[in-house]
């Protein structure tokens, strides 16, 4: 009988605790690329390592400490899902959080829906995460890459309505994802402005055979809807082909100085993206609260680290979003109420978010981030411009 009633309170606690380690430990884990094409983004990880050691050394949250485990997936599915596997049933982890990639993430899903682990702020902007109906436990933390192509598309038609436009995409559902809102956001006008398209796959060597054909067709618009080493390739390819197209948009994913630096910054001058965050290198925020606490952070628990790189200011900010969640839970930290608190975000301010840009969640809204503002690269740094729009 005592072993019977011994075995029922380690399954209460698991289930409730999301592990059997205890009340006074959060698990979380996370998959990442740290090694294999886009394992530049190791470095939100690196950050958010880091942020919750310097959470612990505060205290912890609600008198909890987080055990943070963070693997590799090298950016591969099988490998996602070994690890994925691992976290859940070995380490016994709380939920996911913040792992990279929209097929690697694809690959998962299910798995984490079936056994009711929270797929918490996914860093990939496809629209199938915002799906609380078929998915309730999976949660994007990105704006949505349509949303994302329909800003570009509404900022061609205000600035160059008689553009003609090429496209470069990667040939899965980021790449489809993008290329849809920018189409839909160009309406009826879509077929006689674009006038070429190429796709890659992510196993590709090099993009130079579609960038040459691209810039054969005559367009003076590019959209690259390009990741990791590619956008490199891209940039830099463009440059040495002697192609001077008069809008040149990528991605926020791809927007990181790790990706235009190999490419030679003088190459990525006048390129266009987007951004909801403070681009913490632009000196309009050196007296900025939320920027000076993170650069306070930073030289405390990463004093080497390359303050340039965009993708550390990343995990800094999806980190704090996580702690907002986590507090939000009290002393209620079940699967369940980890998702109820994901899902009743009302404008919540981060550090490192643009003003006039907030986050808001419901129960059948699931998309954290819904307005961006575009911006341009000057050679040294992403300084944005004009309103923050959203894909209405």
């Amino acid at each position: 009988m005592k072993l019977a009633a011994a075995l029922i309170g380690l399954s209460l606690l698991a289930l409730a605790g999301g592990s059997a380690h205890g009340s006074d430990e959060i698990r979380i884990g996370q998959t990442l690329p740290y090694s294999g094409p886009a394992s530049g983004f190791g470095a939100i990880g690196r950050t958010q390592e880091a942020f919750f050691e310097k959470i612990n050394a505060d205290g912890g949250i609600n008198g909890r400490k987080v055990k943070f485990i963070t693997l590799d997936d090298a950016y591969s599915p099988p490998k996602t899902v070994e690890q994925t596997r691992k976290l859940v049933e070995q380490d016994e982890v709380l939920m996911m959080f913040g792992s990279l990639g929209t097929a690697t993430n694809s690959a998962v899903q299910r798995y984490l829906n079936g056994k009711k682990v929270p797929q918490l702020f996914v860093l990939s902007g496809a629209t199938k995460w915002a799906d609380p109906q078929k998915y309730p436990w999976t949660m994007p933390g990105m704006a949505a890459y349509e949303s994302e192509g329909v800003v570009y598309a509404k900022h061609v038609l205000r600035t160059k309505p008689g553009a003609k436009i090429a496209i470069l995409s990667q040939n899965d559902d980021f790449g489809r994802d993008y290329v849809a809102g920018f189409k839909r956001a160009l309406g009826d006008k879509a077929a006689s402005m674009i006038i070429a398209e190429q796709t890659y796959e992510t196993s590709a060597p090099t993009i130079s055979s579609q960038l040459s054909t691209l810039k054969a067709s005559g367009a003076d618009v590019l959209f690259g809807v390009v990741l990791g080493k590619f956008t490199s390739q891209m940039i830099k390819g463009v440059a040495e082909i002697g192609w001077k197209p008069e809008l040149f948009f990528v991605p926020t994913s791809a927007s990181s100085i790790s990706f235009l630096e190999p490419a030679g910054l003088d190459n990525a001058v006048g390129l266009i993206s987007s951004s909801n965050q403070k681009d913490t290198m632009d000196p309009q925020w050196a007296s900025d609260p939320g920027v000076k606490e993170y650069f306070a952070f930073m030289k405390q628990y990463m004093p080497n680290a390359d303050l340039s790189n965009s993708n550390y200011g990343a995990g800094y900010h999806y980190a704090t979003l996580l702690m907002t969640v986590l507090k939000a839970c009290k002393d209620d930290f079940s699967r369940e109420n980890i998702m109820r608190q994901a899902a009743a975000l009302k404008d919540v301010k981060l550090p490192l978010l643009l003003p006039g840009i907030t986050v808001s969640t419901g129960p059948d809204d699931y998309l954290p981030f819904q307005q961006l503002q575009l911006r341009r690269f000057n050679g040294k740094s992403w300084v944005g411009f004009g309103d923050v729009l959203d894909d209405r």
